[in-house]
């Protein structure tokens, strides 16, 4: 297995910045899983809480839950659920029950094993956007459907960046490939091209349990390793409002009798599929998400499972899904809330709805990336590259969000509040004295180059310099820099019986026709 990216000293200031620029290449932080120090925002207070909890637990008790998943209502009886054709109603008392059976914590392992994640505590982990149909970069300069090369690209930069954690659903949708056995070529790149944490869809049976078997495969496991904790998650989504469909059900439990993790997300979007008000939208979300939970708890006590939110609004103009919203912002904290009182790890996400990686797409996707933090999240989906509400997947896009992803590692870097009597600089400060500068004094001279984040796609220089060197806009650098790391990537090492079994596996399952399609 190899190691991450070598640890690179990262030189500070504008010189440096400017140098590394000049050359067209860039130094990035290391790996590293951050631990999210700071206490969490909290908006509601203890009747807040309360009264969402009720709320929610009103809604599975009263109302209840569509499932339309034919195993889920057995299994929802034979719990002593009321279930009344796909409705299912369930007691706060048994919810909570299945639910304090869940894990706080949990890791899941890659097949580089210097690449394994912990979900949970105080841990944040990003990873790449997920699943848009559609992809835009510089070069073309329009919207265009995805393809595998495209995909494959994206990918390559999910293993270059040493802020993605995970490598999430198909960073942008091959539709160059046919649905049923998309799964096992993108898998393929996935596993060949990466060596981080993997995803499956639950989307069938057979793409779940084929993307169990390419992930054991990979990483040279019998059965019964695989078996023995988690080395894959799936993410599902329910049908807001109050419904949960078949495929995504089904995936979940196969995921879980294997002892792979499963995280649970509504996507109530306050005013459509949702109240208009957040505190009714993030309650819809809590109860469409427990029950969900509550199931796989019955099933399998101690099953890895993590409470997602992707609770935001609607322009109510055009009815466009928002994000990066001062309303999406409060109920991420309040999801956080609500996450940590039912003792269960959260995942939220990086998002905006901007066309083009603008302004817009920056302070959107900063708005909620930032959310994340102050919520305590632990896990962070579509953190890199998303555009369009979702529809776009864009590869400056991408880069630009991950200088915002290494500042945020930066920021819970301990030595930025360290108070040791050589932090405090008295001596340096006395020395100085008022009518001099530290920029030639020993103690900056003794720590300047790690002394502050150096970034690689900010340009520190002022206008003038900035204009002589070509007036290059954002977006252009991080386009360069895409290009760079696409001509420069090198696959992580994979066993070559390893990868000539997972390509037989893939043949194999290509000759009995995938996954079946609607078509």
């Amino acid at each position: 297995m190899s190691d991450p990216a070598p640890r690179r000293r990262r030189s500070g200031g504008r010189a440096a910045n400017t140098a590394l620029r000049g050359a067209g290449t860039f130094q990035q932080m290391p790996w590293r899983i951050p631990v999210n120090t700071d206490r969490p925002t909290e908006p509601l207070d203890e009747a807040g809480v309360a009264a969402i909890h009720d709320g929610a637990m009103r809604i599975l008790e009263e109302i209840g839950i569509e499932f339309l998943n034919e195993e889920a209502l057995d299994l929802f009886r034979a719990a002593g659920c009321t279930v009344n054709g796909t409705n299912v109603r369930m007691g706060r008392d048994w919810v909570m029950e299945m639910v304090g059976k869940a894990p706080t914590q949990f890791t899941i392992m890659a097949r580089n094993p210097a690449h394994e994640i912990t979900i949970g505590d105080n841990h944040i982990l990003f990873g790449n956007v997920s699943s848009p149909p559609n992809y835009f970069d510089l070069e073309i300069g329009r919207k265009v459907s995805g393809n595998r090369e495209q995909c494959a690209n994206l990918l390559k930069l999910t293993q270059h960046f040493n802020c993605i954690h995970f490598a999430g659903g198909y960073p942008v949708e091959p539709v160059d490939i046919h649905p049923s056995v998309r799964h096992l070529d993108v898998l393929f790149d996935k596993l060949t091209l990466t060596d981080k944490v993997m995803h499956a869809y639950s989307l069938g049976k057979e793409r779940v349990e084929d993307v169990m078997e390419m992930v054991r495969i990979a990483g040279g496991l019998t059965d019964e390793e695989f078996e023995s904790r988690p080395y894959m998650y799936t993410n599902i989504n329910s049908t807001s409002p109050l419904k949960h469909d078949v495929p995504m059900i089904d995936g979940c439990l196969r995921c879980i009798r294997r002892g792979q993790a499963v995280i649970v997300t509504p996507f109530t979007l306050a005013g459509a599929m949702a109240p208009v008000t957040m505190s009714g939208a993030v309650t819809l979300s809590i109860a469409e998400s427990l029950s969900a939970i509550a199931l796989f708890q019955f099933v399998r006590p101690g099953a890895p499972c993590v409470i997602g939110t992707f609770t935001s609004n609607v322009d109510m103009k055009s009815g466009a899904p928002a994000f990066g919203t001062p309303e999406y912002m409060r109920a991420t904290q309040m999801t956080g809330q609500m996450a940590r009182f039912y003792g269960l790890p959260m995942r939220a996400s990086g998002v905006c709805a901007a066309n083009v990686p603008d302004g817009q797409a920056m302070w959107e996707t900063s708005n909620s990336l930032w959310s994340a933090v102050q919520s305590g999240s632990n896990v962070v989906y579509h953190a890199a590259g998303w555009l369009e509400g979702g529809l776009i997947a864009s590869p400056e896009k991408f880069v630009m969000d991950c200088e915002v992803l290494q500042m945020i590692q930066r920021y819970f870097e301990p030595a930025i509040t360290a108070t040791t009597p050589d932090d405090i600089a008295l001596d340096a400060i006395r020395e100085v004295g008022p009518n001099g500068h530290f920029f030639g004094h020993p103690h900056t001279q003794a720590r300047y180059e790690e002394a502050f984040y150096a970034p690689m796609v900010s340009d520190w220089r002022n206008f003038e310099a900035w204009e002589a060197a070509g007036s290059v806009w954002t977006p252009e650098r991080a386009h360069r820099i895409f290009k760079d790391i696409i001509r420069d990537f090198q696959e992580p090492p994979m066993d070559v019986a390893i990868r000539e079994e997972l390509a037989a596996f893939v043949e194999r399952r290509k000759s009995e026709g995938g996954a079946p399609t609607d078509f």
